[in-house]
């Protein structure tokens, strides 16, 4: 399967996207592939979930959890850019 095709058969990136399965922002069709995102112009590797029209992420705020065991996370507003890898 060639490129063309190949991107023909991945689902459209959503607008805003959660790896939370409770979340009603989660996709699972997304995550049967890899996604990457962009976010100020560097590739980002730890984003629980993003918004690209208000243009934020949400990332891990170091190794503190809430009391559901997930953990706490912090808004960083700039420009996102969402690809499959």
């Amino acid at each position: 399967m060639n490129e063309v095709e190949a991107a023909k058969s991945l689902p459209p990136l959503p607008d805003r996207l959660s790896v939370d399965p409770a979340s009603p922002h989660y996709v699972a069709a997304v995550f049967e592939h890899d996604v990457g995102i962009r976010f100020n112009g560097k590739q980002r590797h730890d984003v629980e979930e993003y918004c690209i029209s208000e243009g934020w992420i949400r990332v891990p705020a170091g190794k503190t959890l809430d009391r559901k065991g997930k953990p706490m996370t912090i808004k960083l507003k700039g420009q996102v850019e969402a690809f499959y890898c």
